[in-house]
Order: structure tokens, then sequence, then C-alpha cells
């Protein structure tokens, strides 16, 4: 690298979105800058040193579908994995990896150190340079600028963030690192619209001061497993988790404190995750609560820290202390590391196109959490996004985009410009309607060949997935041809499994479509050669068929509305008979399709009408307005 080279790309933060930024857009073919504060806190995880969970694992599977990175990094340092929801059904069902954060972000390093077209330069950026309506390129605090013709910024919670510990604040990154002041006063310069949120980590303990004789333990799965469809499965033994609860006595300690809490007495002003509080903001809003589950989680084999899951919190050190104290198994616990609250800015993110693109400038690409989300997953999947779009922006192609009907990553980024956000976000199932086709074992059969087709998935890669699909359709024919007859061995197998007893010949097929027979029990019947996780996959397709093809349908009705473009330069308040409310939103977010504005939020289904009726009267009279995707 030289002083004054131009770059095709420049990536601003080396996080979790960072990270994925640069490594799909320097994989696509495109010269790539990684701008990273620190080298050292290359992928860092501040909070919980966890990769997966319910949504979260979905967009694991799927980054690392469409080519990227994350799922890898997590079956590297996988110390304790875990499938959850398995009693909500296979659509909801997902993996949950205990990572160790050094190895983690030590992968992350390696492989973008001797990736082809990247480079990486430790520095602090300042300021954002845009000249005619376009960003031009990045000033760092030693004073070079570098250029390029597009930029991504993954700035994390580094934006103007302030730890607060108590009634005590500091400007501060996660972990003591530095604070980007000064590019969050560039950002406002340019006109964009910020806002501020705020996010809590917890308590790190000492291993040896916890009694985990008296705990419960929760032990890793005795099976092999993976998060990545690339990946050697394994096994992970050695490590548990303990499990606990805080107690009345827990409760009361915190509260002899209010007096020096910044939630309590009002010195937080921003909003924290609702669907992950604070241990002090669950005592005040739930206060007929005795107790809640606390999971202390080891953090790696070569260390001694303990993490303190469902804990985070802003109370002074003494609350935390003495809180901790009351709690099973932490009676003479020692505190590593207090837990904090961190404020920061992000930037609004209804203010970017689906493709992650700043709708203001030209080349501007936005992702992790200064769109406003929380978590890792959430920040990579939008890395990899963003990465995507600003190589197919810079070599003249059509931006990328997923429908929500095609990934959770497609229902996170949608509604994050769609509908914006005043919380940090977080990705849940319950967030996407589509669930039963959007599914953790299915991600390669839904998103591998779009990142074949973009350049971002290996060739060696799609062959072993396609022999994989061929496998399984060779299998799947197989067991509508293989017949059970009825015996007494035979129903006496199904008797133990809950099931009735066969008077007749049945396919296997068939026997899958019952409820309670499982693919162990089929592909021992017969005789299948298939590993064990392809076969599930095939007893899952059968079993939900179904509810699959009305959900299709659901999906076909979707896609009509996605295809009602509205034309360059719509004029929203141009349309007669449109709400108050709705005329204000449209202008504001300026949706690209029907399907967009019809989601929303405030939008009542009389504006939708009246829109659609309006893109029609464009269309017939030839002014724009157009089906098609």
């Amino acid at each position: 690298m030289r002083i004054n080279e131009i770059f095709e790309v420049i990536v601003v933060g080396g996080g979790h979105a960072g990270c994925e930024a640069a490594l799909a857009a320097a994989r696509m073919g495109v010269k790539t800058l990684m701008l990273n504060l620190y080298l050292d806190n290359t992928a860092m995880m501040p909070c919980n040193p966890s990769i997966g969970g319910p949504a979260k694992g979905h967009l694991v599977r799927e980054i690392d579908a469409l080519g990227g990175e994350m799922a890898l990094a997590a079956d590297t340092a996988t110390q304790h994995l875990r499938w959850l929801n398995t009693s909500k059904g296979p659509a909801v069902r997902t993996l949950r990896a205990q990572c160790d954060p050094r190895i983690y972000s030590d992968h992350y390093r390696n492989v973008l150190l001797t990736t082809k077209n990247l480079f990486l330069h430790q520095a602090q950026a300042t300021e954002l340079i845009v000249e005619g309506g376009a960003v031009k390129g990045i000033k760092v605090r030693t004073g070079q600028t570098f250029w390029a013709d597009a930029v991504i910024l993954a700035t994390g919670t580094y934006l103007a963030s302030k730890i607060y510990i108590g009634l005590t604040a500091h400007k501060s990154g996660p972990l003591g690192m530095v604070a980007g002041t000064e590019f969050s006063r560039s950002l406002r310069k340019t006109g964009l619209e910020l806002g501020r949120l705020r996010t809590d980590t917890t308590p790190r303990l000492h291993f040896d001061t916890i009694n985990w004789d008296i705990l419960d333990k929760q032990q890793s799965l005795s099976e092999p497993e993976s998060f990545s469809h690339f990946g050697e499965k394994r096994e992970h033994h050695g490590m548990f988790c303990g499990l606990t609860r805080t107690g009345v006595e827990t409760h009361d300690a915190m509260r002899r404190y209010f007096d020096q809490s910044p939630l309590v007495q009002g010195a937080l002003e921003t909003e924290g995750p609702r669907y992950c509080p604070s241990i002090d903001d669950k005592v005040i809003k739930f206060p007929e609560k005795e107790s809640h589950p606390i999971f202390l989680e080891p953090v790696s084999h070569l260390s001694r820290e303990v993490y303190m899951q469902n804990f985070s919190t802003s109370m002074c050190i003494e609350a935390q202390i003495e809180a901790v104290k009351t709690i099973k198994g932490c009676e003479n616990a020692h505190i590593l590391r207090p837990g904090y609250a961190i404020e920061y800015d992000f930037v609004m993110p209804t203010q970017l196109e689906p493709w992650l693109e700043v709708k203001q400038f030209h080349n501007l690409f936005l992702a992790g959490q200064i769109n406003g989300t929380s978590g890792y997953e959430e920040a990579g999947a939008q890395g990899l996004i963003a990465g995507i779009n600003a190589a197919q922006r810079v070599q003249g192609k059509e931006p990328f985009v997923l429908g929500r009907d095609e990934a959770y990553i497609g229902v996170l980024i949608d509604d994050l410009v769609t509908k914006g956000t005043k919380e940090p976000y977080r990705m849940l199932t319950s967030r996407c309607e589509y669930r039963l086709i959007l599914r953790h074992d299915n991600a390669d059969l839904r998103l591998a060949e779009k990142g074949f087709e973009i350049g971002l998935l290996p060739e060696t890669n799609m062959e072993l997935l396609r022999d994989r699909w061929d496998r399984m359709e060779q299998e799947r024919i197989r067991l509508s041809s293989v017949k059970i007859s009825p015996s007494a061995a035979v129903n006496e197998r199904l008797a133990a499994h809950g099931s009735s007893p066969l008077s007749e010949g049945l396919s296997v097929a068939e026997l899958l479509l019952r409820p309670e027979i499982s693919w162990s029990l089929a592909g021992e019947l017969s005789e299948s050669q298939l590993e064990s996780d392809l076969g599930q996959r095939i007893s899952v397709e059968l079993k939900y068929e179904g509810y699959v093809k009305r959900q299709e349908r659901q999906v076909e009705k979707f896609r009509r509305m996605e295809k009602l473009k509205f034309p360059e330069n719509f004029d929203f308040a141009k349309v007669k008979g449109l709400s108050a409310e709705g005329r204000q939103k449209l202008t504001s977010v300026l949706p690209r399709t029907l399907g967009q504005a019809s989601r929303i939020s405030g939008i009542p289904p009389t504006d939708i009408q009246l829109l659609w009726v309006a893109i029609e009267q464009r269309r017939r009279t030839g002014e724009g307005g157009h089906s098609g995707t």
C-alpha cells in the first residue's frame, strides 16, 4: 500500500460487519482497503462469546451459503454447541455455539491477511470525504486521505460512544477502546440523520471463584455438528455452562443502589434492547418476579473468565459486587470486569436503499450497528450484503437484494430500511412471516446458487452442494419405492415410538408423514446409507410439505406486490386522498415497491389501494410504473 493509492472499496471498521464486507468485496475481485482502529481486535466479541441462537443461527447459515466467513470462524472457535428451539419445530430450530473469542478473532484476521485484493491498515477514521454528492474517501487521524470508488461504514458502537458504570461516565468504545467522536461529527455535517442507542454488557467473573459443584450443568451436544455447510462436523468436550438464578436478595441488593443507577436517575436518555433488557431494567419493570435465570458461560479453555448471560447491567460497581454474591454458586465470585452500558450514535436506517447504499450520496454503504442493529450475526449479514453491493457498484452491475421470502437477511434489511428502529434491532424468528421455507437446514438450497452467480461462493463448494442435493433427491425417490410390510417386529418398533401398527404395506416416504416417526427409525427400516443430517432434511420436507405449499402460495401473492415498482422520482405528495401520516412516511422512506410501502408502520390499507391505482394509471399512460423485478 502506498500513500495516495486509490482503492475501489474502502471498509471502515474491523468488527463482524467490516470483516464480512471487506472479504466479500475482495473475493469478488475488487481492490479493497480495510481501515481498523486496532488490528488485534479484529472481529472482537465485546459482549457474549457466542454465535447463533434463534433467528441469529439462521443468519449465520445464510452468510455461509452465500460465501461469507462467519460460520467457518464460529466452527473453528467453538467450545460448546447446542441445538435451540428443538421443541418448537424445525422451522425455528437452530444452533448456538460458545466460541473462544481469541480463536474466533484470529481466524478472521488470518483470512483477511491472506485474501487476494485485500489490504489492511490500522488507523482511526476522522472524516468522510464527500464531493459533488458522492463519497470519495476517508481521512484518518494521522492526516492521510484514502481515496476509493465506494466506501462502506461498519463503525459498530464506536460513534461518539460513552461508557456508564453507575453515575460515572466517560468517552470510550467497547472494552476500553477509543471512541469515534470526530467521525460521528463528520457524518452529522454531511446531513445524515443520526440517532442514539444503548446496549449493556455483563460482569465477567473469575472461573475459580465460582462454586460449580452446586450448579446444574449444561453440556455440549453429544453428536458431531457444525454451522458451516462446508466445515467438518465435530463434537466438543470439556466445557459446560452453569445454570443458576437471581433471587429476592439479589434484587434487594440492586434496589439499595438505585440512587446511583444511571437508569433510575435518568442519566441514560437512550433506548436499550427491548428483547435483551439489563438485569436492573428487569428488577424495575417486573417487581413481582422473584428470580431470573442466569447462565454462567466460560469464555475460553485458555482463560478463567466467565460471562454472566442475562445479567447485563449499568449499575455501580458496589451494586454489582453485592448483587453477584447473592446468586447461588457465586457467593465468593470475583468480578474481573464490571458490566457497563454503552451509548453510541447510529444512522437512521430508513435513509438507506434495500442494498444498503445511502440514498443521499452515491457510493456510500452502511452495515452493522451503525444501522441500529444489535448482535454479531445481524452485523455480519449486513456486512456481507454491503460488501457485495459495493463490489457490484464499482463493477457497474445491478444491486444484489434478498427478499423477505428468500432469507432472514432479506427480512432484517427490509425491516431496517422500511420501518427503521428506535431501539437496538434484534433478529427474531417472529419477524419472519415465511419461517417454514426459511429454515436453518435449507439455507444452501435457497442461497448458494446466488452466491455462486455473483462470484462469491467458490466452485468447489458449489460442486459439493450439488452432489449433496443429488444424493438427497435420489434418496427421496428411493424412499417412495421402499415398502415396509406389516410384521410383529415392525409393529413393535412403531409402538415403541407411539405410532399405530401397520395393517398393510407402506412406503417409507408415507411412513415419514407420521409426525412421531423420526428419520433415525425410518432410515434404519429402509437401510438408508444417507448421512443423518441429510435424511433429517428429507424427513422435514415430507412432514411439512402441505404447510410449505400453503406458504409458497402466500409468497406468490407477496411477490406480485413486490413487482409493482414506483417510477423513478415518483411524487407521493401528489397522490390524492393519502392520509397525512401516510404521505409523510412515504415521502421520508421513499419505498421502491408497493410491497415495501405496505410494510411501513402506520400506512393504512386505504393508502396502499390508492398507491396501487396511481401506479396503474401511470403504467396505462406510459409514464412509468411497471411489473418486473
